[in-house]
């Protein structure tokens, strides 16, 4: 029912009987109205689709689907001569077609209705599920490999920093193993010496020889002096193994990660000695932690978003500035603040700061994906994140997450 005027036919036309007969054979439902809801046809598969309605006669039907229809139907067909989409009726889904024709004055609809209900319904939805099920599951791996890849260019960037706060505990460590190699060989020509002279006849005959390997080796320096070169050797030994131990936290990679419940605090501080030396030379971090409970989460990844918001941060300082961690904890939800005294950023960045490959970076200097994917980490511990920030008055981010996850996670 597109042309406004039939085309020319040498026969007869079918009668309204015939086409009235024609109709109730249809395998479709076929209903054709007025603008005004008036009924002019409704066939059997119609009357059978929607069973008994009120004053059938008087437009009843007509007056059902326009019920049922979206508002914007009918202004769609009319518009555009056609409307196609889904109807339910009841425990059916219909596939629906609405078809406009003006006429003069009067504005007439046909619409078309076909039961998708029955095993090739079933044997179709299936199919169109185990689609979506293998999309999802490779969308998902590529989300995977993207969050591991930025981990993992993130760890890249640091890898130098990294590495100097390695070197230097080792080098301090290598130096004090050779000052303690030197107090071992003084320490021993003591304890000869004074083995000596207790195989001696008179032993009180070598205390001048004692007291001269004493005074020349300095022992009672090296008596003050060894335990406090144990301990820093200790302490460097100890500070390389909690960066190795913060390191592999934070590049590990487990698709089988589980949800469980940890310390926040813990993470923050394995990633700030992580990137530390990335900020320590323009950076007074400043914490103002409070008391928090132990919050359900994937540890691996917040601490990413902890890395990405504590290094926008340090970008975001030209010379030198402060950095203030602060958590706390707001009804069921606990929450970790990153201010800063940067540049800030302007209203037209922030509309898009969170955008996937968006960076005001020069190229080379970063993804653009450090944002969009702590973005969507805090989507998926069903969180947010609270951005406030102005130009020249530095930034404010503020990650809320809640204690416990939904029970659909």
């Amino acid at each position: 029912m597109t042309a406004s005027n039939p085309p020319a036919s040498s026969g007869s036309l079918p009668s309204t009987q015939t086409i009235l007969a024609l109709a109730e054979r249809m395998r479709e439902g076929m209903l054709m109205f007025q603008a005004d809801g008036r009924e002019v046809l409704a066939n059997a598969v119609v009357r059978s689709l929607f069973g008994t309605v009120d004053d059938p006669g008087a437009g009843g039907y007509a007056r059902h689907l326009m019920r049922l229809l979206p508002p914007h139907v009918l202004s769609l067909a009319r518009a555009n001569g056609d409307w196609s989409g889904t109807l339910p009726v009841g425990e059916r889904m219909l596939i629906t077609h609405v078809y406009h024709q003006a006429q003069g004055e009067e504005s007439y609809y046909l619409a078309m209705f076909l039961n998708i209900e029955g095993q090739g319904y079933e044997e179709e939805l299936q199919k169109r599920q185990a689609e979506l099920r293998e999309a999802y599951q490779r969308l998902n791996g590529t989300q995977e490999k993207l969050l591991q890849s930025e981990k993992m260019a993130s760890i890249g960037q640091l890898a130098a920093g990294v590495a100097h706060e390695i070197n230097n505990p080792i080098g301090y460590v290598h130096s004090n193993l050779g000052s303690l190699q030197e107090y071992l060989r003084s320490l021993f020509t003591v304890i000869e010496a004074y083995e000596r002279a207790l195989r001696a006849p008179d032993p009180k005959a070598l205390i001048p020889e004692i007291d001269d390997i004493r005074q020349r080796f300095d022992i009672d320096f090296i008596s003050r002096d060894l335990p406090q070169l144990m301990a820093e050797s200790r302490e460097g030994i100890e500070r390389v193994t909690r960066i190795v131990r913060d390191l592999k936290d934070f590049s590990y990679s487990d698709r089988s990660e589980s949800w469980k419940l940890v310390d926040l605090h813990a993470g923050l501080e394995s990633t700030i000695n992580i990137i530390w030396n990335e900020l320590k030379y323009k950076v007074t971090l400043e914490r103002h932690y409070g008391e928090l409970p132990m919050i359900e989460c994937l540890p691996s990844e917040l601490n990413q978003v902890y890395m990405n918001m504590l290094l926008n941060a340090g970008q975001a300082i030209a010379e030198r500035g402060t950095i203030t961690v602060s958590t706390g904890v707001d009804g069921d939800c606990v929450w970790v603040e990153f201010a800063d005294t940067g540049s800030g950023i302007s209203p037209e960045l922030r509309q898009r700061i969170f955008d996937p490959f968006f960076t005001t970076k020069p190229v080379g200097s970063g993804t653009g994906l450090g944002l969009s994917i702590s973005y969507g980490i805090i989507n998926k511990h069903h969180g947010r994140i609270e951005l406030d920030s102005a130009p020249g008055e530095g930034s404010r981010f503020r990650i809320i997450l809640p204690i416990r996850q939904p029970k659909t996670h």
